[in-house]
């Protein structure tokens, strides 16, 4: 690890397999980066303090240089190179300019500048060096050879210091740290040792530190007389420490790793026990022996001594105990042979008559001393008092052992019996204390950590005072102080430590029979879990999965969704009985709270309520901002979020999400409300600490195992807070990225109690809890002082004023206090009788449950345990505010025939009126035996009858609510009851056992039953003669019945619409087919209910869900209107009788909703906030080719390249070579043999090709890209992409810069428009983690790199209004959207964009947190609050006919309008989500881009149009997209198709589909053609002009082009009308040969571009094309494993004179000889051949071969080239090669995209070579042009053409 000392960065390497590299900002315990380290072992990293971001890091064969820009780690290897021997660097340390000093393993200093080794220093140590440090004065070294060296700053030598000579020092000392600081320098060596060493009395180091060395550490005795213990160990040392002093005073080397260790009582003798079954005594004055006995082959694990002194009992690993006489010199008395398993604890009785023994086995035997047989009667064993305690099983210490569990891990024990307590060590390094004796399993303990891993053994010292521990692993000894109890409390406050309070067990639960009972409400809270089987946020996923079962599925046109919409208008209810202080005043006197998954806002003097409506699902704590009328709500969720909203605009701040599951239950702000602490609802109810504004967690910790019910942060400090819940109150104090905790110490004040609530008092020190026992608790720190009884049960409520406090309990009273809870000031009891004359609404019972109190505006607020909110004057009148049903679940729900009121009935046992109309408050109520499930207004209004749960249902007057009548018939829930309607003469009631009732109401009898149902009943409809009933069942069955017999009738579903329903709450039939959902399976719809006039019907669901749609909602998943209020299950849905409004019933979020019906006309003036159907629409979304190829466009990534051209057999470099005949002696008399190759004399001497710089690019990537060409520098510059490079093209001189960082293609561009970050640009790439490189365009430096998450690669980016922010879109499968803060690195938020292709997404101009993407069959509008995406699908609906299209481009406008680019050529107008108009048909085609002015806000769109005269692929518009002006591009294509505009100042400048950059003038339309480029690839055909600086290039596009490199420009190009695959110039440049791929060749003349000949002989591709050097033959070699020979002296009829034969596979290249008489072909199976021209006959001979020379060399295979093939070579080929014209330089393209540069000839295997980077996947072709001034090179996949500058080595 190491620190940067400047900023707060740490850096630090990890032992996992990749050893990974981690740069952490500590302060903030936030990561930066991190990379994989090293594939083999890292020893030492290091900031270089001279450099910004530079990181070194070292280990096994290698050094490794980091630099930290952005988010990424990006390393470059050390090259060892010829100046010292590959080998592991051990250590490290930074110097100035650019130098770096490293220590090796053999000894030697290496010295690095950059990442070049430049020098070493030989021999600085003889072996080793483990350590450097850099200090002022220079440097220090340390190493294995045990001596310290000193450095001056340039590393040469001051001074030696051996410690192996130093009186200290011993053989074999090994140096492992050395720091030096002045005169003093620190060493640590490898057996745990620290010196210090004054510099100038070198040879006195001072010992400050020692311990054991490698090896286990076992042996532990304590001296039964001082304070001494005594430790042996596996390094064969044994050792005596004083505990007073904390030192070693002496220590002894035995032969044999020591195990055990035992003093006798006098203290004299000494005993060890050995690892190879000896035992030595020693005497403990002078360590000197006094026997060694070795009765046993085994380990001796256990011996003790008699208390008498007498014997020595020895516990072996082979399952005995010897026993020895002490007086005797240690003669064998007996032997113990009870167990069948190692010895591993013995203990002597008092008076040394029995001994007991525990074994591996966990049994535990006694044994008569000292004969040692056994004892098996357990009576003679009952008195038997034990001189030690140290076994691990026995009666006395069952507690020690977990309940349920019989594992072996607790190693060792010690009892003291004095302090009646008892210690144990384990494996997992804890040391506990337990009280002893501990009889049941589970005792309680305190626990106590230090030791790393296994703590070997555990003892009390002689007096008791101390504990010793050692560790095995860890080699180290512990001494901790013993406080017993009585002396706990002063000693707390000595020495408050940690420790010491944190030490308070967390884990032992078990004996809690001290606590008392659970109160029964909180008892049912714990209980409550809160898990969902389907979360909401688990939807869009199962959409998926039912949607690909179902893809056969239907082809019908789905219903549209109904023009009416809905909104929330009033909701009844709170929840108050599973939550507590949820309750406020805002400042302007509204209160906010609430129920089911809405925030609500009530205004109390206007009786209205407005909504938070971002949750989907419960929220379960609510907390105030102290500041600002700000709310924070959490949720229920899979993963639940934390919403941030202002109660002004009840509009989302922030939302945070990613650190709980299942959901949050407590919540608090911080009092500068910055920060907000969330605690969630999983096992370790995990605490979070955030910045909410930014969306950033501060810190993360573990709550507790059992639920916190409340947290609350300190109002003083902001970096304290207090939880507090079941059994526990803990004080947390925030340590960077985490938590520490501490226990509230209770002390003997009182017991844990269940905390309900808590508040900070006066001071940062006191704090004050409620109990569940009724107390409140006063604390000081984490001390409890005192306890006040408050109220009888649970106080469930705290509110701290200025002057004293307010608690509420559940006795239902409300209690104000003073300042330090002294005196009670004023109670008032929430009584009916208090209750003010004019409040609304009735109080269920006296003295309710009260949970949440809040002050202000002069009242106390009180929420009650049932749902009530009440406002308390101080005088003593109360106010209702707002009621709902308690808890249990809601079903019952009627709405009355003629008046705005409805009637509920729940499980809660109460049945209740409504009032709908304004006063919007409960009418009556009464109580009933049993709950109830539903009920039913008479079709008079006058009787109201109610189901019951017991299977009775009873009538009553529906004002006084008064029982009528009442029946039992039935055992099962009565689940629905219908009148029939007119009269209401009849009343069906459906039961839960299956069957309907139907009684007459005059008569009061039962006339008819009706059977035949399978199972429950669910719902009970009437037709409207009140002839017919219609019944769902719960297993999903159809049924009528006649009335009133009951008879059960067929009717056929055609027949069933025919009929008229007096009512429709049926969920199945064909009329409501459309209503279920995708996932039918894993929810149910419970509820529907149609309006009078039969056009929409309201359905709810087990999720949550209200949707209308439009009835008959025939076929599979209509469309629909949703909305989300309730939690769960929405129970019931009934619409009021003039539908003027719809009630909907929460099941077990006991709310009852009130929603407006908004009719069709009614909704221009707002916007609804319902939701569009989810699933997408099946219409077609528009089509057109290169959208559909961009969408389906798959990248090839270039490290996974693999063969362009499908070649067989094996690869050169594996091929086993022949002798040759020819292999000549060293010196020889035949003649000198001939030149490889013809060199046309370059200079007189030849100069070797030493680099290669990329000049020139001619290509554009627009095909599958687009808004990738910008202006920078006000229209002076260009900035555009290709292959994997960023161009900079200067528009005057045609001068090209680029930016070559990128590894893999670049697939999207964008500028920075702020002005602050002038030319700044981001540019993302292809790859399997890809990165963004954010940069300057003048300098090219990389001003940040953003590694992203996003698969595959990035295909949009934009910067934020600020540019702050940049935003990037993946082409993974969920098409990730993710904000940056890029000059950071830092990832703010992060979010899947959508299922389907997103093209682009783009910030608003004038913002940095609004967005829009936009891809296939979608636009979203986003939103950035805090570190969350909110997004909202675009509205079709509200225009007519509009459907959602392929959206391709956006653009911005001001007053929140977007405008996005359709597949079909119009412009969509968006005001905020919701479509408002279209331009049609904007373009003929697809609107490929669009680009907004910042300066004057005007629009250019460009899009795929043939030209004409009126209309052109490029348009200006105003601000509003009314008004436009075409531009035409004066391409000569026959379509035009714009991939990219920009617009300057009066320029536009537009990128197409084929490759070329247009500049076009606004005023006179002028078009300047910037940049050209092949338009489809690969580019084949590439040769160069033989003596001036030309090339032509011929690809698939079907063109052949000329280009010119002095003048940076395309001279001609020739369409061909077939995809030209090669091409040659003839060798005095006057003719040209072209190939195609339809076999046909071409030979054109230069000078007239006219076709001098052409034929067909083949029907294949033509792969190769030349010219004999006499210019008399012409070689054509094909796909068809031929070459044919033309004689062009024969005129252009081109007749075939002869052919090659016997080619085994396809064509690649051919070379004519210098003197025209062979060619050489490579071929397609790796194999090289020579032929005869023109006869075409092969030469076989070696030697012949090797004496030709060659006029060119383009062969890639050949011994000559064999160095070529690299090792990486299984996937992918070298594609091309060529010789220079000098003929000793050769450059390779390959399938990876890169060009190497080779000597010629390579005929060692694996050459040297240098690579250049640029191309994209498959370079096809390359070659010098004529002076090897440049080579050029062609791609495969980018269709470009990369010009590089060859760099000749001086003379």
């Amino acid at each position: 690890m190491d620190f940067l000392d400047i900023i707060q960065r740490l850096v630090s390497v990890g032992l996992d397999s990749k050893n990974a590299v981690c740069v952490w900002d500590w302060k903030r315990g936030k990561m930066l980066s991190m990379a994989p380290g090293h594939t083999d072992r890292i020893f030492d990293i290091s900031w270089d303090l001279y450099q910004p971001n530079k990181l070194v890091s070292c280990g096994v064969k290698h050094i490794k240089f980091w630099s930290l820009c952005g988010n990424a780690l990006t390393p470059k290897r050390g090259v060892f190179g010829k100046t010292g021997d590959l080998q592991t660097i051990l250590c490290l340390a930074c110097a100035r300019d650019e130098l770096t000093y490293s220590g090796a393993l053999n000894g030697d200093i290496y010295v690095w500048k950059g990442i070049n080794l430049i020098r070493t220093i030989q021999g600085a140590h003889t072996a080793g060096i483990f350590s450097m440090n850099a200090c002022e004065e220079g440097f220090a070294t340390g190493g294995r050879d045990g001596c310290i060296r000193l450095w001056d700053l340039t590393f040469k030598p001051i001074t030696v210091i051996d410690l192996r000579e130093t009186d200290q020092g011993y053989k074999g000392l090994s140096v492992r740290s050395v720091c030096w600081r002045g005169d003093h320098i620190l060493v640590g060596t490898q057996d745990s040792e620290i010196f210090e060493i004054v510099v100038h009395e070198r040879n006195k180091p001072f010992l400050i530190m020692q311990g054991h060395c490698e090896g286990e550490l076992w042996a532990l005795a304590v001296h039964p007389t001082k304070p001494l213990a005594v430790t042996g160990s596996d390094d064969r040392s044994v050792r005596i420490w004083s505990l007073i002093d904390h030192a070693l005073i002496a220590r002894c080397n035995m032969e044999e790793p020591i195990r055990c260790a035992a003093v006798n009582v006098d203290g004299i003798h000494l005993a060890l026990g050995m690892k190879d079954g000896s035992f030595t005594v020693l005497r403990v004055r002078d360590m000197t022996e006094v026997v060694h006995i070795k009765d046993r082959k085994e380990a001796i694990h256990e011996l003790k001594y008699s208390p008498d002194g007498t014997y020595l009992a020895v516990g072996c690993n082979d399952s005995s105990v010897d026993i020895y006489g002490v007086a005797q010199r240690y003669k064998k008395f007996g032997e113990c042979v009870g167990s069948l398993s190692f010895i591993t604890h013995l203990d002597w009785s008092s008076d040394s008559r029995y001994l007991q023994t525990n074994d591996g086995n966990g049994k535990r035997l006694f044994y008569r001393m000292p004969g040692g047989k056994e004892v098996t009667n357990k009576e003679e064993i009952k008195g038997v008092h034990w001189a030690s305690w140290t076994c691990v099983s026995g009666l006395e210490v069952n507690g020690i052992w977990p309940k349920y569990s019989d594992i072996n891990d607790i190693n060792s024990v010690d009892g003291n019996y004095i302090g009646q307590v008892l210690v144990t060590a384990d494996d997992y390094g804890i040391i506990k204390l337990f009280r002893y004796p501990c009889l049941r399993k589970g005792a309680k303990f305190k626990k106590y950590i230090g030791h790393s891993a296994h703590v070997t053994n555990i003892r009390w010292s002689h007096d008791y005072q101390w504990v010793i521990s050692i560790g095995g692993a860890d080699h180290s000894v512990f001494q901790w102080k013993f406080i017993p109890e009585r002396k706990l409390k002063d000693a707390l406050h000595i020495a408050p430590q940690e420790s010491l309070a944190d030490s308070n067990s967390d884990e032992s639960d078990s004996d809690l029979s001290d606590v008392p009972e659970l109160d029964s409400e909180i008892e049912q809270e714990t209980q409550l879990t809160y898990r969902r089987q389907v979360y909401k946020e688990d939807l869009p996923q199962l959409k998926e999965q039912y949607k690909e079962r179902q893809k056969g599925g239907t082809s019908k046109r789905r219903e549209r969704a109904p023009g009416n919409s809905l909104r929330l208008h009033f909701v009844h209810g709170y929840r108050g009985y599973d939550c507590r202080s949820n309750l406020f005043y805002t400042q302007i006197g509204e209160i906010v709270y609430h129920v089911a998954a809405v925030g609500v806002i009530y205004n109390r003097q206007q009786n209205t309520q407005r909504f938070y409506l971002g949750h989907d699902d419960d929220i379960l704590c609510l907390a105030l901002h102290p500041l600002k009328d700000y709310v924070a709500t959490g949720q229920v969720g899979r993963d639940p979020s934390i919403h941030i909203w202002d109660t002004e605009t009840v509009k989302p701040l922030s939302v945070l999400k990613g650190c709980h599951q299942y959901g949050v239950c407590a919540v608090d702000f911080s009092a500068d409300g910055k920060r907000l602490a969330s605690v969630g609802i999983d096992d370790s109810h995990t605490i979070v600490l955030w910045d909410w504004k930014k969306g950033e967690k501060l810190s993360v910790a573990r709550g507790s195992k059992d639920k916190i019910f409340v947290v609350k942060m300190n109002p003083y400090v902001p970096d304290k807070l207090i939880t507090a819940g079941i059994k526990h109150v803990k004080f947390w104090r925030r340590a960077g990225g985490g938590l520490i905790g501490r226990k509230g110490y209770v002390g003997t004040l009182g017991k844990n109690d269940t905390m309900m609530c808590a508040v900070y008092g006066w001071t940062e020190e006191m704090a004050f809890s409620g109990t569940s026992t009724g107390d409140v608790c006063i604390w000081r720190d984490v001390f409890l002082v005192k306890t006040v009884k408050a109220h009888d049960g649970p106080v469930f409520s705290m509110h701290a004023l200025e002057k004293g406090f307010v608690t509420g309990g559940k006795d239902g009273v409300v209690a104000l206090w003073d300042d330090s809870f002294e005196r009670c000031l004023k109670t008032y009891a929430i009584k009916r009788a208090a209750l003010a004359p004019g409040s609304k609404g009735l109080l269920l019972e006296d003295n309710p449950s009260i949970r949440a109190i809040s002050l202000g505006h002069g009242h106390i607020l009180v929420g009650t345990k049932n749902g009530e909110i009440l406002e308390v004057d101080k005088s003593g009148p109360i106010t209702l505010l707002v009621q709902g049903h308690m808890e249990g679940e809601v079903w019952g729900l009627a709405t009355h025939p003629y008046l705005p009121i409805c009637a509920t009935v729940s499980d809660d046992k109460t049945l209740r009126i409504w009032d709908l109309s304004p006063s919007h408050c409960m009418l009556a109520v009464r109580k009933l035996k049993k709950g109830g499930r539903c009920c039913c207004f008479s079709p008079d209004g006058k009787a109201l009858a109610v189901g019951l749960n017991d299977g009775s249902f009873l009538m009553a007057n529906a004002d006084t609510l008064e029982d009528l009548v009442s029946f039992h018939h039935r055992k099962d829930i009565i689940s629905d009851i219908r009148f029939s309607p007119g009269s209401g003469k009849y009343l069906a009631v459906a039961s839960h056992d299956s069957f309907i009732d139907i009684y007459n109401v005059m008569s009061s009898k039962r006339v008819g039953i009706c059977k035949g149902a399978t199972s429950y009943i669910t719902h009970v409809d009437w037709d409207i003669r009140g002839k017919l009933l219609q019944v769902n069942t719960g297993a999903k069955e159809q049924l009528f019945f006649e009335a009133p017999r009951g008879k059960k009738q067929t009717i056929p579903s055609v027949e069933v619409e025919k009929i008229c329903w007096a009512s429709w709450t049926s969920v199945l039939g064909l009329c409501c087919e459309g209503i279920w959902p995708v996932i039918g399976e894993v929810t149910d719809i419970t509820a529907s209910c149609l309006t009078s006039d039969k056009m929409v019907l309201a359905t709810g669901d087990d999720l949550g869900f209200v949707k209308l749609f439009r009835y008959p909602a025939k076929g599979k998943f209509g469309k629909f209107k949703r909305y989300v209020a309730h939690s769960t299950h929405v129970t019931n849905v009934r619409w009021t009788y003039d539908d003027s409004m719809l009630v909907t019933l929460g099941g077990a979020d006991m709310s009852l909703m009130v929603w407006t019906n908004e009719m069709e006309g009614y909704r221009e003036k707002r916007p609804c906030d319902s939701e569009e159907s989810d699933t997408d629409s099946e219409e077609d979304g528009g089509y057109d080719s290169d959208v559909t190829r961009e969408n389906e466009i798959s990248y090839t990534i270039r490290a996974l390249s693999t063969n362009i051209r499908p070649m067989f057999g094996v690869k050169p470099h594996l091929q086993q070579k022949e002798p040759s005949v020819d292999e000549r002696p060293p010196v020889s008399r035949a003649p000198p043999r001939p030149e490889k190759l013809q060199t046309n004399n370059v200079g007189k001497k030849k100069r070797p090709i030493e680099d290669l710089v990329l000049e020139l690019v001619f290509g554009y990537r627009g095909r599958d890209c687009r808004n990738n060409v910008h202006y920078l520098n006000d229209g002076d510059d260009i900035i555009y992409h290709t292959a994997s490079i960023g161009i900079l093209h200067n528009v005057a001189t045609g001068t090209q810069s680029f930016y070559q960082e990128h590894n893999d293609d670049i697939l999207c561009l964008t500028v920075n428009q702020h002005p602050k970050f002038i030319n700044v640009v981001a540019t993302g790439q292809v790859a399997t983690a890809p990165s963004i490189h954010i940069w300057d365009a003048m300098n090219k430096q990389t001003l940040s790199i953003l590694r992203c998450y996003h698969s595959k690669g990035v295909c949009s980016v934009s910067f934020s209004a600020t540019g702050k922010l940049l935003l990037s879109v993946g082409l993974d499968p969920e098409h990730t959207i993710t904000i940056w803060r890029w000059q950071e690195g830092a990832k703010i938020a992060s979010r899947a964009g959508h299922n389907r292709r997103i093209f682009v997404a783009e910030f608003r101009p004038d913002s940095d947190s609004q967005f829009v993407s936009v891809g296939v069959k979608h636009v979203k509008f986003w939103t950035l609050a805090g570190r969350a995406l909110l997004s909202k699908k675009g509205l079709v609906s509200t225009l007519e006919d509009a459907r959602m299209q392929t959206m391709l481009a956006v653009a911005f406008g001001a007053n929140n309008l977007t405008f996005t680019g359709t597949i079909s050529g119009d412009v969509c107008v968006w005001k905020d989500h919701i479509l408002c108009r279209t331009v049609a048909r904007a373009h003929n085609g697809p609107v490929f881009a669009m680009f907004t002015t910042l300066r004057d806000g005007l629009i250019v769109t460009g899009g795929k149009e043939r030209p004409s005269r009126e209309g052109g692929a490029v348009k200006l518009w105003d601000q509003e997209l009314r008004r436009c002006r075409a531009f035409r591009l004066d391409t000569g294509q026959a379509t035009d198709c714009v991939r990219s505009v920009c617009r300057g100042k009066g320029k536009i400048l537009v990128g197409t589909r084929s490759a070329e950059i247009i500049e076009v003038g606004e005023k006179n339309a002028a078009c300047n053609i910037l940049v050209n480029g092949h338009v489809d690839g690969p580019i084949w055909g590439l040769v160069t002009h033989p003596s001036r600086d030309f090339f032509l290039s011929a690809a698939e596009d079907g063109t052949v082009r000329l280009w010119d490199i002095a003048d940076k420009k395309m001279l001609n190009k020739v369409n061909l009308g077939h995809a030209a695959r090669t091409v040659c110039y003839s060798p005095e440049g006057d003719m040209v040969a072209i190939g195609m791929k339809n076999g046909e060749f071409i030979i054109l003349l230069v000078s007239s571009l006219k076709i001098w000949g052409k034929k067909r002989d083949r029907r294949c591709s033509i792969h190769d094309i030349r010219f004999s050097p006499d210019s008399r033959f012409l070689a054509v070699g094909s796909s068809e494993n031929s070459v044919d020979f033309y004689d062009l002296t024969l005129g252009p009829t081109l007749n075939r004179i002869s052919y090659c034969r016997d080619i085994p596979s396809f064509v690649i290249q051919m070379d004519f000889s210098a003197d025209s008489r062979y060619l050489q072909v490579s071929t397609g199976c790796y194999k090289r051949h020579v032929y005869e021209v023109p006869s075409g006959k092969p030469v076989l001979d070696q030697a012949t071969m090797d004496r030709i020379t060659w006029a060119t060399w383009t062969s890639i295979l050949g011994d000559e080239v064999l160095g070529i093939w690299s090792r990486h070579a299984e996937k992918a080929n070298v594609n091309c090669a060529c010789v220079s014209h000098s003929g000793i330089s050769l450059v390779t393209g390959d399938d990876f995209g890169m060009v190497k540069l080779f000597d010629f000839p390579c005929p060692e295997k694996f050459a040297k070579h240098k690579r250049f980077l640029g191309h994209s996947p498959h370079v096809t072709n390359i070659r010098f042009t004529s002076g090897d001034r440049h080579v050029v090179s062609a791609g495969g996949d980018d269709c470009s053409l990369f010009v590089w500058k060859c760099v000749h080595m001086p003379h």
